[in-house]
Parts: structure tokens; C-alpha cells; sequence
């Protein structure tokens, strides 16, 4: 028997700049002990100034990706980010085995602003996916578009975390990054609780892929069987490390330092 490492299938989109997508979850779940598998489900021409184009990967070829991953190595967990069209979530949502840990990051707009998300793939997702979701990890202009709902404070986030569960997520993360303040306060919305993640915004221009990278530490703290809440606040505490040990590459809004600045080599 092998010895086991946590499985994770990450179905998302390639982030040529290795920051955000396939790329940062990959270093995100080998960082913390996981092994990752991966269906893509688009390629993206894309560095720290933006994304410049999108080549889609037809759903029934990320299903195919699924299936073999599934049918062969298995998993402990999935996580979803960049789907890009309703075909593709027509596709995972379909082919999502029952009884697993699933992590769903709504991603529809990239760091950059850039839309990542068909408008018309967003009904399929809210009807499709999010029920099948142990949790749903949306920032707040992803929770706006979800929602309909306006989010200018924590009461506002409650609100939409609520009305999210309402579509059968069994928690909602809302990342609060994005409202003003020294300090930032993710909110953890299940049926029985509400947490509260307070911690101090650091400031950096280096945050690509932060959603990322937190939703697949979460995923890999499910798939190890830790509950929701110590996977949130595990994911949280990564993600501040690596925003703290950022590597400063690029002209734009640049990478996390995934590895937390180890190395095994040392520079003469």
C-alpha cells in the first residue's frame, strides 16, 4: 500500500503566469502535503497585467479528464474554479461522484477585472453546481452577481451568505477583501452558525490568485477530514503566509509565494 497522500481534483482553468488557476493550486495542495490531480477546463494567455485571451476546453473533453482521473487515482476532495462556459458546467456538475468534499469557487472576474464566467453559464451554475457544494467560496462582487443582493458591510454578507445557502451550499465563505477597512473579516454562513475570520489586511500589490490558492488549501484540509471551519481558518492562515512571502515578480498584480520561501538549494 501506498502511503497516503490527500487527494485533491482541481477542475479549473491554466494561468500562463503560474500565479492564479491550475498552476497556483497545484503548488497550493503539493505546499501543503496534498497530491493534486487536475481537469482543465481552459487555457488562458494571462500574466500580472491581465488576461489577454481564452482558448475553452469543450465540457465533454473536461469530462473526459474527470473520468480518467476518478477512474484510476481517485479522490478525496474536488475543487472547481475557472469553468468558463455552461457546457463545461453542465459537464462537472454532472460528473461530480456523491459523497466527496466539494469546494466551489465561483470564479467570474479575475483579479484584473477580466471576465472569466459566460453570463449565461451563471444559471447553470447556481442550479446545477452550488447544490452540490460543502462549500461556496465567493468574493464579493461574485457574491453581488450571485445574489442581486447590494454588500456594503458584514450584516450585507450575512444576508447574501444566507440567500447563497438558500441554492444548497451547505457553507458559504464570503471573502471580505473586497469592503474597506484595516482590517478584513471573511464570514463563514452554515445553517447553525456564523464565524467570523477577522484578520489584518496586508497591504500588496502581489494578490493574484489569492482565491485560488484559499479554496484549494480548504479543499485539501477536507479532503485530510478536518471540518469546515478548521479548513477555513488552516486556508486563511496559508494564504496570509504566502501573500507575506510574495516574490515580487511582475509589472501588475503579482503572485503569492507558494513554497513560503523554502528552498532546498542554497545560493552560493
Amino acid at each position: 500500500m501506498t502511503k497516503h497522500h490527500h487527494r485533491v481534483l482541481v477542475i479549473a482553468g491554466s494561468d500562463s503566469s503560474g500565479g492564479a488557476g491550475i498552476q497556483a493550486d497545484i503548488k497550493t495542495i503539493t505546499a501543503l502535503g496534498g497530491y493534486a490531480t487536475t481537469a482543465i477546463t481552459s487555457l488562458t494567455v494571462q500574466n500580472t497585467l491581465g488576461v489577454q485571451d481564452v482558448l475553452p476546453v469543450a465540457g465533454v473533453f473536461v469530462e473526459a479528464q474527470m473520468s480518467a482521473v476518478l477512474g484510476d487515482i481517485g479522490t478525496d476532495a474536488i475543487k472547481t474554479g475557472m469553468l468558463g462556459t455552461k457546457g463545461v458546467v453542465l459537464a462537472v456538475a454532472a460528473n461530480i461522484p456523491d459523497g466527496i468534499p466539494v469546494v466551489v469557487d465561483p470564479v467570474m472576474v479575475a483579479t484584473s477585472g477580466d471576465s472569466l464566467l459566460d453570463t449565461d453559464a451563471i444559471s447553470a451554475l447556481k442550479e446545477k453546481l452550488i447544490p452540490k457544494a460543502t462549500i461556496l467560496t465567493p468574493n464579493i462582487p461574485e457574491a453581488k452577481i450571485l445574489t442581486g443582493q447590494k454588500i456594503n458591510n458584514k450584516a450585507n454578507m450575512k444576508s447574501a451568505g444566507e440567500t447563497l445557502l438558500g441554492l444548497g451550499a451547505k457553507a458559504v465563505l464570503i471573502k471580505g477583501s473586497h469592503l474597506a477597512g484595516v482590517e478584513i473579516i471573511d464570514l463563514l454562513i452554515t445553517k447553525n452558525e456564523v464565524t467570523e475570520f477577522p484578520h489584518k489586511r496586508i497591504k500588496t500589490t502581489n494578490s493574484h490568485g489569492t482565491g485560488c490558492t484559499l479554496s484549494s488549501a480548504i479543499a485539501l484540509g477536507l479532503a485530510s477530514g478536518l471540518e469546515i471551519k478548521k479548513a477555513v481558518e488552516m486556508a486563511i492562515d496559508y494564504v496570509l503566509k504566502a501573500l507575506a512571502n510574495a516574490p515580487g515578480f511582475g509589472a501588475g498584480n503579482g503572485p503569492l509565494g507558494h513554497t513560503l520561501g523554502k528552498s532546498v538549494y542554497t545560493v552560493k
